[in-house]
């Protein structure tokens, strides 16, 4: 047995975000507008890409459609996350090279090895999930990275002086603001199963197949996010430790710290 939401079972779902809208008003926390908003948004494009999707993944499609769809994925992500952090250096294309490093190593490794069948049905939803986490961690880091060099701006200095390298005088830096971004994808990947079921499982659940099918299927997708979210994470951080010195190895100077 399946369960199907029907248009009017989704018009009455809407009711969850009035409840949400009544207790932003009650605790008085102004954000009914920007629920609301979040909430109609997110309805249009998940309608929007249900659209594509149905003919993406219309049996004999050619998957170079779904190739297409996925590379296009790829700026449009990274140009997300330079909005998110406006702050970072260069960071559109750096990101744009992390998630495209991203793609081609989980991704290969996932169909290469016959984990998944290669596929648009497995293809286009694994690509968004890989690009998607990716796009939450890579924000993190790149604001714990700048964060990071603009506190121990003297104490990087000072192992500049003493004669490290660049990459030496910011290294403990780096590695904390990579562990900073890596450690809740960590913690949500020992919670699974005991904590929450993840929305891929209670998908397949709710779609009426079998429980150990679904597990399968879910460890599968969460140690794709949890390598997708390692390796973007790791080339952005050595991508931005590139453009915070100069070749001669000195520290620059960021628009605001002028």
């Amino acid at each position: 047995m399946t369960a199907d939401v029907s248009f009017i079972g989704l018009v009455l779902a809407s009711s969850l975000v009035l409840v949400a809208i009544v207790l932003s008003m009650w605790q008085h926390l102004g954000l009914g507008r920007e629920i609301l908003w979040a909430s109609t948004r997110a309805l249009v494009q998940l309608l929007a890409v249900g659209l594509v999707l149905t003919v993406l993944l219309r049996p004999g499609q050619s998957l170079w459609w779904s190739v297409a769809w996925v590379v296009a994925m790829l700026p449009f992500a990274a140009n997300v996350v330079a909005r998110r952090a406006p702050d970072v250096p260069r960071l559109r294309w750096i990101a744009l090279a992390a998630f495209s490093i991203t793609f081609f190593v989980i991704l290969g490794l996932l169909f290469g090895l016959g984990v998944f069948p290669l596929e648009p049905r497995t293809l286009v939803p694994l690509a968004g999930m890989m690009i998607g986490n990716s796009m939450t961690a890579t924000v993190l880091v790149s604001n714990r990275i700048i964060a990071e060099f603009k506190e121990k701006r003297p104490l990087i200095e000072v192992r500049l002086a003493l004669g490290f390298r660049a990459k030496e005088a910011f290294l403990p830096y780096l590695r904390s603001a990579l562990k900073t971004a890596l450690v809740p994808q960590i913690e949500t990947t020992k919670a699974v199963g005991i904590v929450f079921l993840p929305g891929a499982m209670t998908g397949l659940i709710l779609a009426g197949v079998d429980p150990m099918d679904a597990v399968r299927v879910q460890v599968v997708v969460m140690y794709l996010v949890l390598g997708s979210v390692a390796v973007s994470t790791s080339v952005v951080a050595l991508g931005l430790s590139r453009t915070l010195f100069t070749p001669d190895q000195r520290a620059v100077h960021l628009p605001e710290e002028r």
